[in-house]
């Protein structure tokens, strides 16, 4: 598997599942399909800057397991996240769901962006699109039933 989830944030949640997988003695596709994520989305979110230019920040939606149900997590703005980081904090999501008894699977968000050099507007403009990004939508000629479900 190649592997898109690097970086020392990652490979701290790499070290601490393998850690535990083998005192279980787990077998690596047990492993895998446990450590790595089910879905991960990159979308680039282009906003207009109060000064009117345009700046062109990168987002991340990581879904990490949804043997539990649908998954839970916030978005994180920072100026360093990648999508490695955004995958750590999802399986961590994904324990702690699990280990407190909760129907969620794990996910995170980011977006890497440092929220201090941003107008409170310019920080609602890149949330909205940034949103607007992760929503899926039917294409025509849809089923008017398939949306609502």
């Amino acid at each position: 598997m190649t592997d898109i989830y690097s970086g020392p944030v990652f490979e701290m949640a790499r070290t601490q599942f393998n850690r535990i997988a083998d005192r279980l003695d787990l077998p690596d596709g047990q492993r895998n399909r446990l450590l790595y994520p089910k879905r991960a989305i990159t979308i680039s979110c282009p906003i207009h800057l109060d000064n009117g230019e345009v700046a062109v920040f990168q987002g991340y939606r990581v879904q990490h397991h949804l043997t539990l149900g649908p998954t839970k997590g916030g978005t994180r703005f920072a100026p360093n996240v990648d999508i490695g980081e955004v995958a750590a904090l999802a399986v961590w999501m994904s324990w702690k769901c699990a280990l407190a008894g909760l129907p969620y699977g794990g996910a995170k968000g980011g977006i890497t962006v440092d929220p201090r050099q941003l107008s409170i507007r310019e920080l609602e403009a890149l949330s909205r699109r940034y949103m607007q990004g992760m929503i899926l939508a039917l294409r025509m000629p849809g089923q008017p039933c398939c949306q609502d479900w």
